[in-house]
């Protein structure tokens, strides 16, 4: 939570001239609620059910290195059967990293609900829970102090390194 998965994911679709996806607001189209309700009214057991299944059904169908950004929501990766799934659609997984100070901080700027950030202790918590499922990712990179420019750069050049064809239209 507040890594930046969805400004720096539509900023590096734009700059790679590619698709780009989030899964909470595919996860609010099909259910006709925020998470923060989702989270409300069924619990969080029943939000990474539905989250789990709005990733397989996009991941489906989709070739390995087709032209999408996805932007996961913070806990999606921690689900093995996610990380398996995009593991077996051939994904590409990047770690936007931060201080956890820092993480926190952006989510309070920003003035959206998010039902596991609520309170700071909770917050930290979750962040170190998470810290080993996240660090899975084939790739991490840094964010503090950049621009989004500067990490749509950086990740493209680790596209680039990792042989995926990237290719502008002229």
């Amino acid at each position: 939570m507040g890594a930046g998965k969805t400004t720096v994911g539509r900023a590096l679709a734009r700059r790679l001239h590619w698709n780009f996806r989030d899964l909470d607001d595919l996860i609010e189209q099909r259910e006709h609620m925020t998470v923060a309700e989702i989270f409300a009214s069924s619990g969080e057991a029943a939000f990474r059910r539905i989250e789990s299944a709005a990733l397989t059904a996009l991941l489906q169908g989709r070739k390995a290195g087709s032209d999408l950004v996805l932007a996961l929501g913070g806990g999606a990766f921690v689900q093995k059967q996610n990380r398996d799934a995009l593991s077996s659609a051939g994904a590409l997984t990047v770690l936007l990293e931060a201080p956890v100070d820092e993480l926190r901080r952006r989510c309070q700027a920003e003035g959206k609900v998010r039902p596991l950030a609520q309170q700071d202790e909770r917050f930290n918590e979750l962040f170190a829970a998470r810290r080993a499922d996240y660090v899975q990712a084939r790739f991490t990179v840094q964010t503090l102090d950049k621009s989004v420019e500067q990490v749509t750069v950086e990740i493209e050049q680790l596209l680039q390194a990792a042989s995926l064809k990237i290719e502008k239209p002229k």
